[in-house]
């Protein structure tokens, strides 16, 4: 199995391509594109976790892996709206990794001072870049980050918290809402 399907749409028709020569190694769980268009990533089972592609017309090529890997099977992945970062939540801790990306490679940034508490579910960054938010699978259920340069540092929790292990979660195209889907 592919784990990864790819379509190119022309007006409302949608033809799949021809999949990358590099596959993913295990069933795919997350994708996400930058706000360009240049830039594919896909988490997934089973190592690397992480499988990142540059695309080139209608050809995606993988890059190398980065240096440092999501500790466990990937879940969600997302890249800020300036394709700088890109963050990674995943089954192990420390949950989340967050990569700087300087031309083609993908650097790890240090972890969080404070981490989710539990399995990495949904990611998400807001419009700006500014605020990065994790749905995770035990209380608070949520993480939100504020980004300053390359540290993340972690938010009060909402006073009213989700009622269950977080698995999606979403800001609005301000960023003013936030939205989470849990159990």
């Amino acid at each position: 199995s592919p784990y990864i399907t790819i379509y190119k749409r022309n007006e409302d028709t949608f033809t799949k391509l021809s999949g990358p020569s590099s596959l993913p190694t295990g069933y795919g769980f997350g994708v996400a594109f930058d706000s360009t268009g240049t830039y594919l990533a896909v988490s997934h089972y089973e190592s690397p976790y992480i499988t990142i592609y540059k695309r080139s017309g209608d050809t995606f090529t993988k890059l190398p892996n980065p240096s440092t890997l999501p500790t466990g099977d990937g879940r969600g992945v997302t890249f800020d709206s300036t394709g700088t970062y890109l963050a990674v939540t995943h089954y192990n801790s420390p949950y989340i990794t967050i990569y700087e990306r300087n031309g083609d490679t993908f650097t790890k940034l240090s972890n969080p001072s404070s981490l989710p508490e539990g399995t990495g579910w949904g990611v998400a960054f807001d419009p700006t870049g500014t605020y990065l938010t994790v749905a995770h699978s035990s209380s608070p259920y949520i993480t939100i980050y504020k980004r300053s340069g390359d540290t993340f540092t972690k938010l009060s929790d909402p006073s009213t918290l989700p009622t269950g292990t977080g698995y999606g979660v979403a800001f609005d195209s301000t960023g003013t809402y936030l939205a989470v889907v849990h159990g």
